[in-house]
């Protein structure tokens, strides 16, 4: 792996910051002189690496007022969206709008999975959720994640769109780190087997429809539970 640049180093910490609330939106970032005693390297690096960050919309520079922090949808950079949603401080918005995307993305991929899945993937689905009862049976978080995650992934494997499960890739750390969070509560992981166990019935039946409602009956009890459980807890 290519080692990053000086720039590109000094830009990540600074980002680091921003997930971490350090300089919240519509902050203005410290000065030139302060980061670059701060991070130890040349105003010059500062500098550029500032203009890193502003060109993915993440700081927006005011002239005659400052450098600021953007708010998490104007950023332009997937990579640093995932990093807030995954390592941010208390973003309800970041967790909600996560769940609004996979409603998108997955009921279409379980509708169109119902009529491409194989026996096999079918028997994959079958050990998943067996595997998700086991754990949640033995208190064990992270296998249950796990086997939830893995679910998932058979369904938009056997979708057969390339792009569903590319568009997916990226996101498979912050669906970890966000599952991991709300696992943890029993009532979250009762709700999520018996909606995968419909969702799997739908699709031994080939039944595409039914299969998409199932999916989307899932994300909305997902929603409704991060909403109880998680946000207003």
């Amino acid at each position: 792996m290519a080692r990053k640049s000086l720039v590109g180093v000094v830009a990540d910490e600074l980002l680091d910051r921003i997930v971490a609330g350090e300089f919240p939106p519509g902050t203005v970032v410290p000065g030139e002189l302060e980061l670059s005693a701060k991070h130890e390297v040349s105003r010059m690096t500062v500098r550029e690496a500032m203009k890193t960050l502003e060109a993915q919309r993440i700081l927006s520079v005011e002239r005659g007022r400052g450098t600021f922090v953007n708010p998490l949808n104007r950023w332009e950079s997937l990579e640093a969206v995932l990093r807030a949603a995954s390592e941010g401080k208390n973003d309800a918005a970041a967790a909600v709008q996560l769940i609004e995307l996979r409603r998108m993305l997955e009921t279409g991929a379980c509708e169109l999975a119902a009529s491409r899945v194989s026996p096999e993937e079918i028997e994959q689905l079958h050990l998943h959720v067996s595997a998700m009862q086991k754990a949640h049976d033995s208190n064990d978080v992270g296998a249950f994640v796990e086997a939830d995650l893995g679910f998932h992934d058979v369904i938009l494997h056997a979708s057969g769109n390339v792009f569903v499960a590319v568009l997916f890739e990226p996101l498979h750390r912050v669906l970890e780190t966000r599952r991991t969070q709300t696992s943890q509560i029993p009532e979250i992981q009762e709700h999520a087997i018996g909606h995968h166990r419909a969702i799997l019935k739908a699709l031994e039946a080939g039944d595409s429809p039914r299969a998409r409602e199932a999916m989307d009956a899932h994300m909305q009890q997902t929603l409704d539970d991060l909403r109880t459980y998680v946000l207003e807890a």
